[in-house]
């Protein structure tokens, strides 16, 4: 059955020009509905590589060199609230408990919060060291190749648990929890065996055929009334995920602040994997059930009782002498686009910033038909359609948890290449559009996965698209293109400045 729902982004007038990017966050990230009559199915055949074999005289895992973590900051910093901000996400970003900064700024309502009010944010002050016990490894964090491993319909129809008579409305129709399971591990590149271990440590989804009420509209135990049911509760643990997980890779993630207001600093042995479970634990729990839920006989135990010893599934997901294929940009020669996003999130805003955005030629088009294409940056094949979503695989080998994989996001269903296509470089993938996601302008959005991990467009692997070099700075969707020396940078609007061509 063919599955369909577009969420036309907001067409915003600014100056007599048309913004053409992505939205810009305000609130946590809020998934569309998919269409999943033309997604692979979940169950997956042998990949052609063996897992390393444990040593038995080390049945735990061993601490990794000493991470670098950022330092906390040590005096008081005054803060101007922005449209869309709140207390919570406020104290969120400056890992300070809400409380602390209501105390401080004596906030009578700290529901009612204003553009332009000033708030004075107080100094993290650690409570101690989180746990050093590593979890699992990286490779069960990102939607690496052993995720294939795992046939997800048969294991969840052996649980005999609640999830596997659960079925969900998603727009118009109605998905079974594997496809919902197996939708949120492709978007958010989260392997799927991580996400059924966290949903039988919380509310026994798996192994439970009766949940109580509770468990059964906040599976994930995040208790926010905006995110009921497994879809959305799923989409919000694998955002935060993913956001533990990055940010330890960047050096980033410098304290947990519990559900109690607690602050732990991380201990700098552990690994991206842990830190990123750590990081959501950190966020639905107290500290009592928090060091509970990372010591060995929390949810490592689960995750060992449900699929064996976790570091079983070592694998590594990024070499160290990793480097991008050679790639286009995503249009026709003798054409120039806008560059009109720099590096921002790949998939929601907890994922590493792995995408960049381009918009058509032609002024006061805001969310209309684009008659513009956009083209194959490489060789490839087309693995996975959906609502505005193409999935371009370098490899050929129809893994999206294997080699390098193209996201291609707000792709137009009229027009699209179709699901197992063979394109060349420079082959047409479809029209440019606002399908899929919110957007305020017709654009593509394009970001890279390597073995299921999200690549930074600002990191140690930038893009490299005919020689245009991409950076970014410091800010979500602020950055450049670089190439011979001429710099492009990143507008929402149609400018010579952000004009760029093969």
């Amino acid at each position: 059955m063919n599955r369909t729902r577009k969420l036309v982004g907001t067409v915003i007038w600014l100056a007599a020009v048309w913004l053409t990017a992505c939205v810009r966050p305000s609130a946590p990230y809020e998934p569309f509905a998919p269409n999943s009559g033309a997604e692979n199915t979940p169950g997956e055949s042998n990949l052609p590589f063996t897992l390393p074999t444990r040593d038995p005289s080390q049945p735990l895992p061993t601490p990794d060199a000493p991470h670098a973590l950022p330092t906390l900051r040590a005096e008081p910093i005054q803060y101007t609230v922005k449209s869309g901000d709140t207390l919570g996400s406020i104290a969120r970003a400056y890992q300070i408990p809400m409380q602390r900064i209501i105390a401080e700024n004596q906030i009578a309502n700290p529901n009612l919060i204003n553009p332009g009010q000033t708030f004075i944010i107080p100094a993290p002050i650690p409570d101690g060291t989180a746990s050093g016990f590593k979890m699992i490894p990286d490779s069960e964090l990102v939607f690496s190749p052993t995720s294939a491993l795992l046939d997800l319909e048969t294991f969840i129809a052996s649980s005999g648990g609640y999830l596997s008579k659960y079925s969900e409305e998603i727009g118009e129709e109605k998905y079974s929890g594997v496809e919902i399971v197996n939708l949120i591990s492709r978007y958010f590149s989260v392997n799927p065996r991580l996400l059924l271990a966290l949903l039988e440590y919380q509310s026994g989804w798996l192994s439970n055929p009766e949940p109580d009420e509770v468990n059964r509209i906040y599976p994930m135990g995040w208790a926010d009334p905006g995110r009921k049911d497994l879809y959305r509760q799923l989409a919000w643990a694998a955002n935060q995920l993913n956001g533990g997980y990055y940010l330890w890779k960047i050096n980033g993630l410098g304290a947990y602040t519990l559900a109690d207001g607690t602050i732990l600093r991380p201990d700098p042995t552990i690994n991206a994997g842990t830190a990123a479970v750590q990081y959501l634990f950190s966020l639905l729990f107290d500290r009592q059930a928090f060091e509970s839920a990372v010591s060995q006989d929390g949810f490592f135990a689960q995750f060992e009782k449900m699929f064996g010893y976790p570091f079983d599934y070592t694998y590594e997901v990024i070499p160290a002498d990793l480097q991008q294929p050679p790639m286009h940009l995503p249009f026709s020669e003798g054409e120039t686009w806008s560059f009109t996003g720099g590096p921002h999130g790949g998939w929601g805003d907890g994922s590493a910033w792995a995408a960049i955005d381009f918009a058509p030629p032609g002024k006061g088009k805001g969310c209309a038909e684009s008659d513009a294409w956009v083209t194959a940056v490489a060789d490839g094949k087309v693995i996975r359609v959906d609502t505005g979503v193409v999935i371009l695989d370098l490899d050929t080998d129809g893994y999206e948890q294997t080699g390098w994989t193209v996201l291609y996001l707000h792709i137009a269903t009229k027009d699209r290449v179709p699901l197992n296509a063979l394109v060349k470089a420079g082959d047409r993938i479809g029209h440019p559009s606002c399908e899929g996601g919110v957007s305020n302008g017709t654009h593509v959005h394009l970001a890279r996965r390597y073995n299921g991990e999200w690549i930074a467009a600002d990191g140690p692997i930038p893009f490299n698209l005919d020689g245009w070099i991409s950076a970014g700075y410091g800010t979500e969707y602020n950055g450049s293109m670089t190439r011979d020396g001429k710099v492009v940078e990143a507008w929402e609007i149609f400018t010579p400045a952000n004009q760029i061509s093969r």
